[in-house]
């Protein structure tokens, strides 16, 4: 049977793998990157290296297939990841010298997307502060799992004093969408156009 647990500083390859695997609305990318790194470092590794204490992992017998990353303090994570994270990639990857986006590889949109990171929505941050990711295999998934995840995720959030919790859903990862409704998660009414995120929040 599964087990959650917090995560260990060896977990982090398992995270870069996990959201490579998942990177695509869900579904493996992998065959999308050069850079098979590039997805973690967007997306979790650094919830691992600077907010371990809100990092959680699913293991089965053939090891880490799922976890639950994310921060009580969207607004002051970003400030941290401007100081901590972002500037060491920036000079590992530089901008795509193509000037037409239409052109760029996935490899540097995502390039693209560590020099000019997505913000949370000011609305969405100031009213639900806390944001969070959670991945699992497809191996995992049908199970409950997620459920049980995301509960425990709470529960450790809540010794954080957090408010408000929101995610950042691909519109097209319809399983994602059914996933957190179940969760109590409802889209957030932003007066502005849909693009593809679709901001959902949970008081």
């Amino acid at each position: 049977m599964p087990t959650i647990r917090p995560l260990h500083a060896d977990d982090l390859d398992a995270l870069y793998r996990i959201s490579l695997a998942t990177g695509l609305a869900g579904q493996d990318a992998s065959q999308l990157y050069a850079d098979p790194r590039l997805m973690g470092h967007i997306y979790s590794a650094h919830y691992a290296v600077l907010e371990p204490r809100l990092a959680l992992v699913v293991e089965d017998p053939d090891g880490v297939a799922g976890f639950a990353v994310g921060t009580a303090d969207t607004i002051e994570w970003e400030d941290r990841l401007e100081t901590l994270w972002w500037p060491a990639l920036r000079k590992q990857y530089a901008f795509p010298v193509e000037e037409d986006p239409a052109r760029w590889s996935h490899d540097q949109q995502r390039i693209v997307m560590i020099h000019h990171p997505t913000a949370a929505l000011a609305s969405v941050a100031a009213n639900f502060p806390a944001h969070l990711h959670l991945n699992l295999l497809p191996r995992l998934r049908g199970r409950g799992l997620g459920k049980k995840l995301f509960d425990q995720w709470l529960t450790t959030l809540d010794g954080q004093r957090a408010a408000a919790t929101h995610v950042a859903v691909n519109g097209a990862n319809s399983g994602a969408l059914r996933f957190w409704e179940k969760m109590g998660f409802r889209g957030l009414p932003l007066g502005e156009p849909a693009g593809r995120t679709i901001w959902m929040g949970r008081s």
